[in-house]
């Protein structure tokens, strides 16, 4: 066959006109404008409740329980943060300060031993064999299934007679013996996604387990870990039954307990007072969230190292 047959049956590339290259793009640019318009519809119908919270706390009470809009009627009362003031001093001897500083005591040890104590009992199921080691995994796994309040009773009982009630101890210790065991099997998961590659250089340099948890294995776990401190920071801040169960003194109140005491039934609520301290108790979470968002989302997502 001729070179020139040869060319001749060969299929022709169709190549598009300008009128139909545009026509793509107009239909890819529509498509991309109606995607961000029904995203940003649903966003801001899912931060209305906040907006509306925000401007309730301009607002006086007969506002806030007659319209849904999230802006007052009078805009001057945006200058006016009265409420923030009035909620922050609170009508006892304490003001919201004390609160949040009773938090933060609760809170900031409570991360800190449960990421110690998940990290240990994570990395002990699964890098070591060791009789049991699947069974005690399972009864771990098991009592994910059982309702906190199952365990209030004999938690009391258990502190009552150790003498720690009404204080931080029965919020904090517990999580010091890996009782969080979603943390526990996160990190688990994570770390079986890991390669043992450079675990295992290290065993050959010479480390012992404790060396190479600390220098190899915590490194690789740190976006699980930013995880597992993200998700009990909020999980304490929001907790209203612990404390309320544990503590019984209103000065070592954390915020949430300070939070219902400012409803008092036995007068006139100031409901913009206590949405303007709520507001205010929010941030704390907001802004751990946003600063460990990028953290968060690479451990909720990634079983193992990119790359």
């Amino acid at each position: 066959m001729s070179s020139d047959t040869a060319v001749s049956v060969m299929p022709k590339t169709r190549i598009p006109s300008n009128a139909e290259v545009l026509r793509t793009q107009r239909k890819e640019r529509i498509s991309l404008a109606l995607r961000y318009l029904i995203l940003g519809g649903v966003g801001l119908l899912m931060l209305y409740p906040l907006f509306w919270l925000l401007g309730a706390s301009f607002k006086s009470n007969q506002e806030i329980f007659t319209t849904i809009w999230f802006l007052p009627r009078d805009l001057t009362r945006l200058l006016d943060f009265s409420a923030y003031y009035n909620g922050w001093m609170t009508r006892t001897e304490y003001t919201f300060a004390t609160y949040f500083l009773n938090s933060f005591l609760i809170v900031i040890p409570r991360v800190i031993v449960t990421l110690i104590s998940c990290t240990l009992v994570a990395y002990s199921f699964a890098r070591f064999e060791y009789p049991g080691r699947k069974f005690l995994f399972s009864i771990m796994i098991g009592t994910m299934l059982l309702p906190p309040i199952v365990l209030r009773v004999p938690q009391y009982l258990m502190f009552k007679e150790l003498g720690m009630i009404d204080s931080y101890w029965p919020l904090i210790l517990p999580s010091a013996f890996a009782v969080d065991t979603f943390f526990t099997f996160l990190v688990v998961q994570f770390l079986r996604g890991t390669p043992r590659d450079m675990e295992e250089a290290a065993i050959i340099d010479g480390c012992n387990a404790l060396q190479l948890l600390w220098h190899i294995v915590v490194p690789l776990l740190k976006p699980a870990l930013i995880s597992v401190a993200l998700f009990q920071f909020i999980w304490t801040m929001n907790d209203f039954i612990g404390p309320l169960i544990y503590i019984s003194t209103v000065e070592k109140y954390p915020v949430s307990l300070a939070l219902k005491m400012s409803m008092d039934v036995s007068g006139e609520v100031e409901w913009a007072n206590i949405i303007a301290i709520s507001i205010v108790a929010l941030l704390p979470s907001l802004t751990v969230f946003f600063l460990a968002q990028r953290y968060f989302i690479e451990g909720a997502t990634s079983s193992g190292i990119k790359g």
